[in-house]
């Protein structure tokens, strides 16, 4: 007989706490930057970019990925990468939801 599992926060608050950890290094936030101000699927500058190794690079955009902000299509040799509009409409909604929650000040 195991024991049940009990939910400790709701499926809303853990995809917020997953979206914070991904945008929590200021390089995530550079490569997102710079997606949105190019508005297309950007290949190979995002290295030229960040100025950063490109293993480096390729790090936080598989975790930025990981967290579904960006999506990545297969164009030849190279992984193009874009940013996810789903996502980001559910972004708006979760932290507009959360910030609209406090009636302290």
């Amino acid at each position: 007989m195991g024991a049940s599992k009990k939910i400790l926060f709701t499926p809303q608050q853990n995809r917020l706490a997953e979206l914070a950890k991904a945008l929590a290094h200021p390089a995530r936030i550079a490569i997102l930057e710079h997606l949105f101000r190019v508005n297309d699927c950007v290949c190979g500058d995002i290295v030229e970019a960040v100025p950063l190794a490109q293993s480096t690079v390729s790090q936080h955009l598989n975790e930025l990925k990981k967290a579904g902000l960006i999506h990545g299509e297969i164009e030849g040799a190279k992984v193009c990468y874009a940013l996810d509009p789903k996502a980001w409409a559910d972004i708006k909604i979760l932290l507009g939801r959360f910030l609209e929650t406090p009636n302290c000040c």
